[in-house]
């Protein structure tokens, strides 16, 4: 047996359970630490209290300037607590007790704004400590000659260069990030991916990447580091989380720019109401002028807190919610842009299908009964271990009822598939069955002084029509018929097409199949369209046309060919499995190395713009009722007329000022668990997504601040307070 076959026997060992070596339980182990760091709940206690402290940290100009809404908070608690000091030295515009309270809700809604961030924040960096652990200083072999069998001297992981080659036996840790150059072995990848099931490494292909950190199971394998120190993918996913080097993507600095505009609206405007309220006051010889500290508060609710408070956990959640799906981002514009995607580029095998084909029917020639057929074709398939071999025996039991036969009674000497006989099959009791392609098998039938039917060519033009394989099945110089091996499409990607087609994303099927067989599975997959026959050029050339015409474009890849189109694409998905040129190309990573996941990181990327639309909408709104508390406040006893704006019937001015600014700190700590888990995400079109914003959040965002306003009110007057 062949290492390469060694290698599989023992994953398939794995995968059913069974213990293959220690490192076994070391895999499972590691699987439950890396599901546990993953499902972190919204608040843990550990997060929270961290996220405190950083609460604090934050309190610096360099920090709250990155934030210009709340930079303006920060500077008016700064300019209240001048004020109160200078209250409490006999010489304030107030009294000090309640511009010390306004002044304790200015700068906990700076606090709280710094603490959503930091809780997002945290959250990410627990899944980064988590994959922190998995780096160690590894001992490396490191060859004197790239190939098995040379002299090596043990060097630690540290010290290896790009371009160095080491040898990596059973037992031995991967000590940094390269390719396979020899040999074949299975590789425990749980400590990146959480997965136990061990994975195939082997040189020449797309499955020739190893990673650092990761344990070899069997066999060996001799490596060429593609990374030097401090650049492998794991320090890179380690950056990619950690939030703090988190970039603002486009549209959040466009919203960011718009956010700005309104507070300098509202900063301009609220600056002309001292000298306007000097002078009414002057001219209506009553009532008091506004203070500076009224100004402040109203201010700091009139501009959107709400939004420039969670803004930057929102986005921060975006790469988080990434990371708990095993995705890692390369920044939050990747999640934003999948967002914003336009077309996606799905590859057919193991996304829209299965990946493996599935015998469907027997298809007998004139004179042959199908149960006859069905018969010689599971015997021709007992000893063919592939996906393809195994559904044939299994159709033939489930069709006719024909069990598994006791290949040794038999007697049988089995003819494995070969790439120059491209057929396999078996001889047994003076018998010579064969199944494989139409034309090898013809040419096997007239070696044997038979006819090939032309019924048999047109089963097989049929059967290729239908997007199927057929293969033909021959017993001797007789030919029995036809297998027809069919591409299945997955359950349920159909609805998710037609989900993602309400969204208006296009979906493009990308496969190296033919045009027949493409335009049939495309059909039944239900995709939008499909590229047959596809070479890297043509991906390639595919991406350039749609970005031309000023859409995003998302895919996914794992090999080598597919890099350039990665590189192009606006969201491209490299698999984990894949090798070093895809996973450099792409701007997100899937360590689970499912294609199927790239529906999953558009969805989250929608989720996020949702979230972030959803509460831009309710920090608007939720202004309104604001004008209805402190403008009476602070006017009424100018113009008295202005009574009839207060609405709530709010106990005092004094009681008015405070609500207000209480329920605008407030409201930043009661949307934090929403900035941080993102709205529910719902398929659904741009002015549907609109209506219900502000049925939902425009709505609720008038109304929920009357009544909070209100019940402030009435604990501050039942309290004592004002």
């Amino acid at each position: 047996m062949s290492k390469q076959n060694v290698a599989r026997v023992t994953v398939d060992h794995d995968r059913h359970g069974e213990p293959h070596s220690p490192q076994s339980s070391a895999a499972d182990d590691s699987l439950s630490h890396h599901r546990n760091a993953r499902s972190t709940s919204l608040f843990d206690p550990v997060i929270v209290w961290e996220a405190l402290i950083e609460s604090f940290r934050k309190l610096t100009p360099s920090q709250q300037w990155k934030n210009p809404v709340m930079f303006v908070v920060y500077v008016g608690s700064l300019l209240t607590t001048v004020l109160w000091v200078q209250a409490v030295m006999g010489q304030g515009e107030a009294p000090a007790g309640f511009i010390l309270a306004i002044t304790l809700w200015l700068w906990f809604t700076v606090l709280f704004a710094n603490f959503a961030e930091a809780v997002a924040e945290g959250r990410s960096k627990a899944q980064a400590a988590f994959l922190r652990s998995a780096k160690r200083d590894i001992a490396a072999k490191k060859l004197d000659d790239p190939r098995y069998g040379s002299n090596y001297s043990k060097v630690a992981g540290s010290a290896l260069r790009r371009g160095d080659v080491v040898l990596i036996e059973a037992g031995d840790f991967v000590p940094g990030d390269g390719e396979v150059i020899e040999g074949v072995a299975s590789v425990d990848e749980s400590a990146i991916t959480g997965e136990s099931a061990p994975v195939i490494r082997e040189s020449g292909g797309d499955f020739s990447s190893v990673t650092g950190g990761t344990r070899v199971l069997s066999d060996w394998l001799v490596v060429r580091i593609t990374v030097n120190p401090g650049e492998t993918f794991l320090d890179r996913m380690i950056a990619m989380v950690e939030s703090a080097k988190r970039q603002k993507t486009p549209n959040e600095i466009a919203l960011t720019i718009l956010l700005v505009a309104f507070t300098l609206v509202f900063l301009k405007t609220t600056a002309t109401l001292l000298p306007f309220s000097l002078y009414s006051v002057e001219v209506a010889k009553a009532g008091q002028p506004i203070t500076i500290t009224v100004l402040v508060a109203l201010l700091v609710c009139l501009i959107p807190t709400t939004i420039g408070g969670l803004l930057s956990a929102i986005g921060v959640a975006g790469i988080g919610r990434m990371m708990q799906k095993n995705v890692i981002a390369t920044s939050g514009r990747a999640v934003e842009a999948a967002g914003d995607v336009d077309v996606l580029l799905l590859d057919k095998t193991g996304t829209i299908t299965l990946g493996n084909r599935q015998a469907s029917a027997f298809l007998p020639v004139a004179g042959i009964l199908q149960q006859d057929l069905a018969d010689a074709a599971q015997l021709a398939s007992l000893a063919d271990e592939t996906p393809e071999g195994r559904s044939i025996v299994i159709l033939a039991k489930n069709k006719f009822g024909i069990r598994e036969r006791d290949i040794q009674s038999l007697g049988a000497t089995f003819v494995h598939f070969s790439a120059q006989t491209r057929m396999s099959g078996v001889n047994l009791q003076g018998r010579q069955i064969r199944k494989g392609a139409a034309d090898a098998i013809r040419a096997y039938v007239e070696d044997q002084d038979g006819k090939f039917p032309k019924d048999v060519q047109v089963l097989v033009d049929d059967v290729a029509r239908r997007g199927s394989t057929p293969l033909v099945v021959a017993d001797g110089p007789k030919t029995l018929g036809v297998i027809e091996l069919k591409d299945i499409v997955k359950g349920g990607i159909k609805e998710r097409f037609i989900e993602l087609r309400q969204m208006g994303i296009k979906t493009i099927m990308i496969t190296g199949d033919n045009r027949l067989t493409a335009a049939a599975i495309a059909a039944e997959a239900g995709v939008d369209d499909f590229l047959a026959e596809a070479t890297p050029e043509a991906k390639l050339k595919l991406i350039r046309q749609h970005q031309a015409d000023g859409r995003l474009v998302a895919m996914t890849g794992d090999g080598t060919n597919d890099a350039p189109a990665l590189a192009q694409a606006d969201v491209a998905v490299a698999m984990n499995s894949g090798t070093q040129a895809a996973k450099e190309a792409g701007n997100m990573v899937d360590l689970d190395s499912n294609p199927t996941k790239l529906i999953e990181i558009v969805e989250t990327g929608k989720q996020m713009l949702m979230t972030r639309g959803a509460l831009t909408t309710f920090s608007i709104a939720n202004d309104v009722a604001k004008y209805f508390a402190i403008i009476p406040a602070a006017f009424a006893s100018t113009y008295p007329a202005l009574n009839v704006l207060n609405v709530m019937h709010l106990a005092t001015p004094s009681s008015a000022i405070l609500s207000a600014v209480i329920f605008n700190a407030l409201i930043i700590i009661a949307l934090i668990p929403l900035a941080l888990k993102g709205i529910k995400y719902k398929p659904v079109g741009a002015a549907t997504l609109l209506q219900n914003n502000l049925l939902i959040y425009g709505l609720g965002g008038l109304i929920v601040p009357f009544i909070g306003i209100k019940i402030i009110d009435q604990v501050l007057v039942a309290l004592g307070l004002v």
